[in-house]
C-alpha cells in the first residue's frame, strides 16, 4: 500500500523560539544522509523489485520525493521510523509538477526514467534560492548517452541509451548522480569524467552496485559504469549525514559545550575538521564518533606571516559548500579576522545580514565574500530563514546570542534536519516550535 497521498500539504507557518546563552552537552546520533537518500530514493525506479531503504531521514524533503514516487506509480510507505520500503513495479514517466516545485532534488527523476521507460517528462524543480543552478550538465549529458530533448514548459525527453564518454562541464552532484543512474542500465560502458565525488554520490554508487550495477573509479572524478540489463531489490542503509555532524561540531563549540555525535564516518569529515580546527575548534575523534571538549576558546589561525586566512568552498574534497554558512557563524565567535569565499553559489550568503542585525562585525564584499571579524556579542533577533543552511546557521547563532531570538519559516530547516528542535532539546537548548 502506499505510506500518502500524492498531495504533500504546503509546511505550517512555524517558528523557533530559542532562549541563548545555555551549552549543550550530551551524545546523539547522526541522522541519514538527505543529499544521498533524495538520489537513492529516485534510484529505486530502476528496478521491477521492491527496496528496503533504512536510516532513511524523516525530513520535508524526503516527505516530497517520496510523495513524487507514489505518484509515479510506486508503492512506498514507511516501515519504521527512518525506514522506507518502495516497489516500483509499474511506473508512468510523467513528474508532478506541484511536488516538484518544491524541491530542487525532483529532477533526479529524470535519468532513472530514461533508463527505465525509454522517456521522461519532468518539471522544472524547485528547491532553495541560493543563486542560480544549471540543469545544462543533466541535460548535456543525457544528451551524450542517446537522449533527444525539448523543453515546451517542461524537460521532455526520450531515447534508447547507450554508453558514452561524458565530460561533465563541471562537478555537478546532481548531475553526476542523474548520469550514474541512467548509465546503469545503459547497454556499453559509459565514463564520466569531471564527476562529483562528495560522500552521498559515492553512497549511491555503492547502493547501485549493491543493485547489480557495475561502477568503477568510486570516490575520485572519474566513473566507469558498464551498463547491465536489470537492477535486483534488496535492502540498505543510507549513510549518515556529515553536513549535519559538521553543524553539530560548530553548534557545540560556540555555545561552550560538550557534544558527542555517533554513527559518524571519519573519513567524510577530513576535509571538514581542518577548516574548523582553522577557527578554534579541537575535536576528538573516534571510529565512528566524534567529540567537541567543553570550554574552548575560539581563536583563528593566521595565515605565515600573520596575513589574513580564507575560508573557501569548492567540490569534494574541498571544504563542502553546506558548511560555509556554519562556518560564518563559527567565525564570528572566534577571535581574529577571516575571509570566507563562498565560490559555489553566488546568494548564499545574503543571510550575514540576519547576523549583522544580531551584532556580528561581518563586511560582505561581494556575493561571494564576507570579512568576519570576532569575538562579537550576538543579541536575539526576530528572523526569517531563507534556506535550509543558512537556517541553521541562525539556529547556531541564536544558541549562543544573549535573549531570544525567533527564526521564521521553520519548515525550511526542517527540509534538512530531522525533528531538529526535539534532538536539541535533549542536549540542553531551550528550543519551542510555536506558530507565526
Amino acid at each position: 500500500m502506499r505510506a500518502l497521498s500524492v498531495t504533500i500539504a504546503r509546511p505550517l507557518a512555524h517558528s523557533f523560539q530559542i532562549e541563548g546563552g545555555h551549552p549543550l552537552s550530551g551524545r546523539l546520533r547522526a541522522a541519514g544522509n538527505k543529499n544521498g537518500a533524495l538520489p537513492i530514493l529516485a534510484s529505486c525506479l530502476l528496478t521491477d523489485e521492491p527496496v528496503s531503504l533504512s536510516n532513511v531521514p524523516r525530513i520535508r524533503d524526503v516527505e516530497t520525493m517520496i510523495g513524487l514516487l507514489a505518484h509515479l506509480g510506486a508503492e512506498v510507505e514507511w516501515t519504521g521510523q527512518n525506514e522506507v520500503r518502495v516497489h516500483a513495479a509499474d511506473v508512468t514517466h510523467e513528474v508532478d509538477e506541484e511536488l516538484a516545485s518544491q524541491i530542487r532534488a525532483s529532477f533526479l527523476l529524470a535519468g532513472p526514467l530514461l533508463a527505465r521507460l525509454g522517456r521522461a517528462s519532468v518539471p522544472p524543480p524547485g528547491g532553495d534560492v541560493i543563486g542560480r543552478r544549471r540543469l545544462d550538465p543533466h541535460i548535456h549529458a543525457l544528451a551524450e548517452l542517446g537522449a533527444s530533448f525539448e523543453f515546451p514548459g517542461r524537460y521532455e525527453l526520450q531515447g534508447r541509451l547507450a554508453g558514452a564518454h561524458i565530460h561533465l562541464d563541471e562537478a555537478s552532484v546532481m548531475a553526476t548522480e542523474n548520469t550514474l543512474m541512467a548509465a546503469s542500465l545503459a547497454p556499453g560502458q559509459t565514463v564520466i569524467s569531471n564527476a562529483a565525488c562528495e560522500p552521498h554520490v559515492q553512497d549511491l554508487c555503492r547502493f547501485l552496485v549493491s543493485r547489480g550495477a557495475k561502477i568503477g573509479g568510486i570516490g575520485s572524478n572519474v566513473l566507469h559504469v558498464d551498463g547491465v540489463e536489470r537492477l535486483s531489490g534488496g535492502s540498505y542503509a543510507i549513510a549518515p549525514e556529515h553536513v549535519e555532524v559538521g553543524s553539530f561540531i560548530g553548534m557545540a563549540a560556540v555555545t561552550g559545550g560538550d557534544i558527542t555525535v555517533e554513527g559518524i564516518v571519519p573519513d567524510d569529515l577530513r576535509p571538514v575538521l581542518p577548516v574548523l580546527r582553522r577557527l578554534g575548534i579541537e575535536v576528538e575523534l573516534g571510529d565512528d564518533w566524534v567529540r567537541v571538549p567543553p570550554g574552548q576558546t575560539l581563536a583563528v589561525t593566521d595565515d605565515l606571516g600573520g596575513a589574513i586566512p580564507k575560508v573557501e568552498d569548492g567540490p569534494w574534497p574541498a571544504f563542502p559548500a553546506d558548511l560555509t554558512s556554519i562556518a560564518v557563524v563559527v567565525a564570528t565567535q572566534a577571535k581574529g579576522t577571516v575571509l570566507v569565499f563562498e565560490k559555489m553559489f553566488e546568494s548564499r550568503l545574503f543571510f550575514v545580514d540576519k547576523l549583522v542585525s544580531m551584532g556580528a562585525r561581518i563586511i560582505l564584499c561581494d556575493p561571494h565574500r564576507v570579512v568576519v571579524t570576532g569575538p562579537a556579542r550576538l543579541y536575539g533577533q526576530r528572523m526569517s530563514s531563507p534556506d535550509i543552511r543558512a537556517g541553521m546557521a541562525m539556529v547556531i547563532a541564536a544558541l549562543c546570542a544573549e535573549g531570544t531570538s525567533t527564526i521564521g519559516d521553520a519548515y525550511q530547516i526542517d527540509k534538512g534536519y530531522e525533528r531538529i528542535d526535539e534532538r536539541l532539546r535533549a542536549l540542553g537548548a531551550r528550543i519551542e516550535r510555536v506558530d507565526s
